[in-house]
């Protein structure tokens, strides 16, 4: 197993505790990260894909008010993150494409 833990670029996230020997985990593999870090909530989870809901706030001018959009996305779950259940808040980062729908990968659980 590797025990070496890449630096994947982005300040304030602690390395997982477990080790993987994954190509598709941004600290043990070959993937980088890149584009957009968002923080969202575990809706689904079932099998190395996470579903992570995405809250943010718009703007509406004519209105002068803000309104609440959610976007979900699917996103890569590694081995050694693998401890999350529906409900957690994680950190994902932009890849690559990994599969059809798949271009996020999970950094870390908060």
């Amino acid at each position: 197993m590797m025990t070496h833990v890449k630096n994947i670029g982005i300040e304030g996230i602690n390395p997982p505790s477990k080790v993987c020997n994954e190509r598709k985990c941004p600290w043990h593999g070959e993937i980088r990260i890149h584009g957009f870090v968002f923080e969202g909530r575990v809706v689904k989870y079932s099998h190395k894909i996470a579903k992570v809901e995405i809250e943010r706030l718009v703007y509406i001018p004519k209105y002068e008010r803000y309104e609440r959009r959610i976007s979900r996305v699917l996103a890569y779950v590694p081995k050694c993150l693998s401890d999350i259940k529906v409900g957690d808040i994680v950190l994902i980062g932009e890849t690559r494409p990994l599969s059809k729908l798949i271009h996020f990968v999970l950094l870390s659980k908060k």
